[in-house]
């Protein structure tokens, strides 16, 4: 479970910044492994509900306690089952619904129709709405902000450098809330919405203050250089046998023997041929670039893409603090009840457990995490850094609402609608509607999905047991 929820849910976060180019996919999986493997291993709950979201009533199985763990286990299996067919097509499902809808057909043979709470899946199944809408809707918002004020100006360049301590101190102040209210919401620390808020201000005004200063000094020809060196261009392999006429050039000069002239002659034309070369390949490719956005936007997507890093690490380490849960909480209520013999509402979660689940996760982006990236970050529609950092903020805030607000939402459908949202931004023909149908169909099939197969696990390990 905890390998996909890594393939699956981590892949959500850091797929708007490899589609964009902020991020290599290497870059990704190394940052979002830490990020994630840190908030699932330090913040992660040390205390868990026996029920993951309350879907059903634990005590209904005080006089047969095996029967919730043999629940437990089937649900870890056909959430994980689940998340293997939605990971292996690269849609981009819950892992929250995955579990929620696995408890719910285990508890539905188990403990018959009135185990479960119908009112939290009608919750659950509003989210389905509510998360796309939301973020899709802000998502929108931020990116025409940034088209109208930027991106469409005379200078976008001077106009970036007067916007980007707002922009940055609103990222922040954001993310330090996402964090408070979802990353850290383990640790009890009880602070008030005012108290919240001041936190994240202040944390904004430093950020602001500090990126006046920093932005100013990033160097336009290091921006142009990393920005196409991370971009899929036409022209994306003439690049690479250029850096690797690099190396031909430096093995040359490496030479430390005393060759005849004749030998020294032809060795220096070689030299200067791959020396101009290389010039020539690299020159072709960078004027069709800059043809294409231009010096100045070459820069702001830049700056826009170190933006779009930050919400992206904040989101993967409130993620492996607060989802983690997903994975080992059906687990730590096995432990539990083997232990104890009983079932209790909460259970305490050993250090081991939350290391694996960290583990888990870490590996399973590492191994499958590129096919959900590659749908959410380039199948849906085209991001660049402006559009993934819209879509990355827009979702983001809307998990900070929503938290406050106590709407169920899916950090997965959330994400997703952001993107939906900034491709809206540039016309319904910028979106692959094929792609988009199959995201919705799998959402809508996964708590049924789950269900199924926990019903058909719950019956197979209580016959061998």
């Amino acid at each position: 479970m905890a390998w996909n929820i890594g393939a699956n849910d981590v892949a959500n976060a850091m797929g708007t910044s490899v589609g964009s180019g902020a991020l290599s996919l290497k870059q990704a999986v190394i940052v979002a492994g830490l990020l994630e493997f840190s908030g699932a291993f330090f913040l992660g709950s040390h205390v868990t509900e026996t029920v993951r979201k309350g879907m059903i009533d634990p005590h209904i199985f005080a006089s047969t306690p095996e029967i919730l763990m043999f629940g437990m286990l089937s649900a870890l299996l056909a959430a994980g089952v689940w998340l293997q067919i939605a990971t292996y097509f690269g849609w981009p499902v819950s892992t929250t619904h995955s579990i929620v809808g696995a408890v719910v057909g285990f508890a539905v043979v188990g403990g018959g129709w009135a185990s479960v709470n119908w009112g939290k899946i009608g919750q659950i199944v509003a989210s389905w709405v509510v998360s796309p809408l939301m973020s899709g809707i802000l998502a929108f918002l931020i990116f025409q902000y940034i088209k109208t004020k930027i991106l469409n100006v005379r200078d976008s360049v001077e106009s970036l450098q007067k916007r980007a301590p707002y922009l940055t101190g609103a990222v922040f102040f954001v993310m330090t809330l996402v964090m408070v209210f979802k990353g850290m919401k383990n640790l009890h620390l009880d602070l008030t919405l005012y108290e919240s808020i001041g936190i994240g201000l202040l944390v904004a005004v430093v950020a602001g203050y500090i990126s006046h200063f920093l932005i100013a000094r990033i160097s336009r020809n290091k921006v142009r250089a990393r920005f196409l060196e991370n971009q899929k261009l036409e022209g994306q392999e003439n690049l690479q046998v250029a850096r690797q006429l690099q190396k031909v050039l430096t093995r040359l000069e490496r030479i430390d023997v005393s060759p005849t002239p004749q030998v020294t002659h032809r060795l220096s034309n070689i030299h200067g041929d791959v020396a101009t070369l290389i010039e020539d390949i690299e020159s072709e490719v960078y004027t069709q670039i800059e043809d294409d956005y231009g010096q100045d936007l070459l820069y702001v997507e830049r700056v826009f893409g170190y933006l779009q890093i930050l919400s992206a690490c904040f989101v993967a380490f409130a993620h492996g603090a607060n989802d983690v849960a997903n994975s080992i909480g059906p687990l730590a209520s096995v432990v539990s009840i083997l232990r104890n013999g009983t079932v209790a509402s909460t259970v305490g979660v050993p250090f081991w457990l939350l290391a694996l689940g960290g583990f888990g996760i870490v590996i399973g982006l590492a191994t499958w995490g590129w096919r959900v990236i590659e749908t959410v970050g380039k199948k849906i529609t085209e991001l660049t850094p402006t559009r993934g950092f819209a879509a990355e903020f827009g979702a983001a805030t809307t998990i900070v609402l929503a938290s406050r607000a106590g709407l169920p939402i899916s950090t997965t459908h959330t994400l997703v609608g952001a993107v939906l949202g900034v491709g809206l931004a540039r016309g319904v023909v910028s979106l692959d509607l094929n792609v988009v149908k199959n995201i919705v169909i799998s959402w809508l099939i996964t708590v049924p999905a789950g269900a199924v197969l926990a019903i058909f696990f719950f019956e197979l390990i209580r016959f061998v047991f």
